[in-house]
């Protein structure tokens, strides 16, 4: 093949800039059917979500009682080394619920497009005129004030723009654009950032996006590659339906395809993905990207003999640089004879080339009789055996 085959590097952003994830894993994936997380368990995952490195945790909703509100104040009294924001819908009551619980940021959603409007029996008016007195309100008692825009990608342009221009005058500190059924892709995700960026001088734009196309994670990168400057995301992916844009998996595009900069220590995400994944009784699949346990298993014979040389020729990324222990060369009917030939070394069987074929034979007609790949110890038996 010709060098002219070779491919462009990955996209990059124009010049480095480091950008913010805000984690909403405590408030969105929380209130997603079937996670149940106790109070112990809310309490070790933000500290584990403040110790790999992420700005800002979406803490929960404060008008949903005392439970939660206390502990919201529990979370408050780690002092965490990251923003602390409670989600509020448009409601004075919500607002007050996050202000008596010591917050000092809040989040406010407003629906936008005209299906959210007139499922909420509102108009358009509505919530402008609603927008303007509760970011009145909120100033008064948080230091962050950030506004949502619901059902962004079911908005047109000019009044996604149009409510943009009343948060700029209302001097918010974070504009946050919700894809809230994931029907962005991610050249409309990127349309809809940099239509806000040119038309506002916001000083921050955030992204939310689901996954019920899955698309999540290229849509978060889009925005963030034209020009947000913040994003949503939850351990794992969780959240109402198909999900959020996974942590560990923006995180680490953003490290491998972009000169984006975050300040996620992503050799501790894999540890967090199985905590959190215990704390909802949830099994991690296997090929998840990042977080799943196969990532790093290797079984086909041009994979084995690429990776046996050089681990990059089949790994987009060490496996210790996210947390993942090691890689592993399993036994099948697809291996070679690299693969034999290093498993049975691991075994600690040396072995020559013609044993290694006659080897090989067995080991297909074992895996076609049981459907299931060797284990160490069934090839040191079928090794005798030969």
């Amino acid at each position: 093949m010709s060098a002219s085959c070779n491919q462009p590097s990955p996209t990059a952003t124009s010049s480095p800039r480091t950008i913010r994830l805000v984690d909403t894993t405590l408030r969105d994936a929380a209130q997603s059917p079937g996670i149940i997380f106790s109070a112990q368990d809310r309490l070790a995952i933000a500290n584990a979500l403040a110790e790999i490195g992420i700005d800002e945790i979406e803490v929960g909703c404060p008008v949903m009682g005392d439970d939660e509100q206390a502990v919201i104040r529990q979370t408050l009294g780690m002092d965490l080394p990251c923003r602390i924001t409670g989600w509020c819908r448009a409601s004075v009551a919500d607002l007050d619920a996050a202000a008596s619980c010591g917050l000092r940021s809040v989040h406010v959603a407003l629906p936008g497009s005209d299906l959210q409007i007139q499922t909420l029996g509102k108009s358009w008016t509505w919530v402008i005129e609603t927008l303007h007195c509760l970011v009145d309100l909120a100033r008064q008692h948080f230091d962050f004030v950030s506004v949502g825009l619901m059902d962004a990608s079911r908005c047109d342009d000019a009044s996604i723009v149009e409510f943009a221009r009343h948060c700029e005058q209302l001097q918010i500190d974070r504009l946050r654009l919700a894809d809230t059924v994931g029907l962005w892709n991610p050249m409309t995700a990127a349309h809809i950032a940099g239509l806000v960026r040119e038309a506002t001088s916001l000083p921050s734009i955030g992204v939310h996006c689901h996954n019920d196309l899955g698309m999540a994670v290229g849509n978060t990168l889009a925005a963030l590659l034209a020009g947000a400057t913040d994003a949503d995301v939850t351990v794992l992916g969780l959240g109402e339906r198909a999900g959020n844009a996974a942590l560990e998996e923006v995180a680490v595009a953003l490290a491998a395809t972009t000169d984006i900069r975050t300040g996620i220590r992503r050799e501790q995400l894999c540890p967090l993905c199985r905590q959190v994944a215990a704390a909802c009784d949830r099994t991690i699949p296997p090929q998840k990207p990042i977080a799943g346990d196969g990532l790093f298993v290797h079984e086909s014979g041009i994979h084995v003999h690429g990776v046996l040389r050089n681990p990059a020729a089949f790994e987009p990324f060490a496996p210790g640089s996210v947390g993942q222990s090691g890689r592993q060369i399993r036994v099948g009917s697809h291996s070679g004879r690299s693969g034999l030939t290093e498993a049975l070394r691991a075994a600690g069987i040396p072995a020559r080339g013609d044993e290694v074929s006659k080897l090989m034979v067995k080991v297909r007609e074992e895996v076609a009789r049981t459907r299931r790949s060797i284990t160490p110890q069934q090839l040191a038996e079928l090794y005798r055996s030969r």
